[in-house]
């Protein structure tokens, strides 16, 4: 799961939060130099990624695309799991999701100081086009899979991503709703 995934599984703590969104930028031990609370949301993203990356629906999707995609295979399917998510948002949260994204952005902007140099750079951009909404429309997340493409330094071909997603649309869909209710019981939504 990407940043909706994981924002979604923090249960609005503030703290699991931050954490979930700077992990990917604090490095082995590191995590130790925060506050308890990010540090459990630090602990929680790895949990989370190492419970994702192990679970059938996601190697079934990821063997899908392995062949074309390589080791981008399974960035795709976070990516297609955050769509997933943000397109059937009313079904798994009480909230709209734009309001959520709100809440979102706000908790990250009020730990500003705590967060690595890099994910600041980046929440400009998340912030600015919202991208948690945005990844509940196709277009929305073709845009996503496009920006990743030209960000990273080589032939990812992340851009052509969106055309898989179609092709097999309903099977990602029918993966996705398999994995999400052994991801909420494993960390349970509060």
């Amino acid at each position: 799961m990407n940043f909706l995934g994981h924002f979604y599984l923090s249960r609005h703590d503030p703290d699991l939060i931050v954490g979930n969104y700077i992990a990917d930028y604090v490095k082995g031990k590191k995590y130790l130099d925060y506050p308890d609370g990010i540090r459990d949301g630090i602990i929680m993203h790895r949990h989370i990624d190492f419970f994702t990356d192990r679970h059938p629906m996601v190697r079934q999707g990821r063997s899908r695309l392995f062949h074309k995609y390589r080791h981008f295979s399974g960035v795709i399917i976070d990516m297609y799991y955050d769509h997933f998510l943000a397109s059937m948002w009313e079904r798994y949260a009480g909230e709209p999701l734009h309001e959520f994204s709100q809440v979102i952005y706000k908790t990250i902007e009020n730990s500003w100081d705590v967060l690595p140099m890099k994910s600041q750079y980046l929440f400009s951009y998340m912030s600015q086009h919202d991208w948690l909404v945005r990844y509940a429309s196709m277009q929305g997340l073709g845009r996503s899979l496009d920006g990743m493409s030209k960000r990273i330094n080589n032939n990812s071909r992340l851009d052509q991503a969106i055309h898989d997603l179609y092709e097999h649309y309903d099977l990602f869909r029918e993966e996705f709703k398999n994995f999400i209710v052994d991801a909420k019981a494993q960390f349970p939504v509060a």
